[in-house]
């Protein structure tokens, strides 16, 4: 089972000690880099908006995943795991928008960040680098999440939206390391490790480029 309180206890920190978590938190999730309290301002003026993003970005989750399970029928390891997560996920996508409606705030269509694009495009296109790619690119893609769901989760000031990113913590960190797992029955370790740093570089670099727009994987 996924310990999530080993490294995210209840009692918050603050000041400095609250910034070397962050770095802790990071590195936990194999990311390159921390989000800054600034993004999570930006996201807490414009939440109406984050939460839209938030919604379109699970749908696409779940689609992603299927489009996995379609694509690789012959990587039998891949099924339970990917389905289960796909369930998941959808699960995620109608509470977002039970809290959209609650907020009077209508789904439909939006400008996306150009994060998810962006990640995608460096798939390579020979399999099973492909396929080892896209796990590990959904990897990075759920922590970043993950991260972001932390930030958000002790910025808002809202109860019950402050709830919402605290309860969705463990499935991001738990989709992480799912993907990992998936990943190194692909590969080895070893192999997984080396692709999964140089991604992970590349991710930070696109997460911190500019956006005209607030979203959950905007700078």
């Amino acid at each position: 089972a996924f310990a999530w309180t080993a490294f995210y206890p209840l009692a918050m920190p603050h000041g400095a000690t609250l910034r070397r978590r962050a770095l802790h938190f990071s590195a936990v999730l194999n990311l390159a880099s921390t989000t800054t309290q600034d993004w999570a301002n930006r996201a807490a003026a414009h939440i109406d908006d984050v939460l839209l993003d938030h919604a379109h970005c699970e749908k696409k989750a779940a689609g992603a995943a299927l489009r996995m399970l379609f694509r690789y029928p012959e990587h039998r390891f891949l099924q339970e795991p990917i389905s289960k997560l796909a369930r998941e996920e959808l699960g995620h996508f109608e509470r977002v928008l039970r809290v959209l409606e609650s907020r009077g705030v209508s789904y439909e269509r939006q400008k996306p960040s150009a994060y998810g694009g962006k990640l995608h495009e460096l798939l390579r296109p020979k399999e099973p680098e492909r396929l080892l790619d896209l796990l590990i690119i959904s990897a990075l893609i759920e922590a970043r999440s993950c991260e972001r769901f932390r930030l958000l989760s002790e910025t808002l000031e809202a109860p019950d939206l402050a709830a919402l990113y605290g309860d969705l913590l463990a499935s991001e960190a738990r989709h992480h390391q799912l993907y990992i797992e998936l990943a190194e029955q692909l590969e080895s370790p070893a192999q997984v490790r080396v692709r999964l740093l140089e991604l992970a570089r590349i991710e930070a670099r696109i997460v911190a480029a500019p956006s005209p727009r607030v979203r959950l994987h905007s700078q």
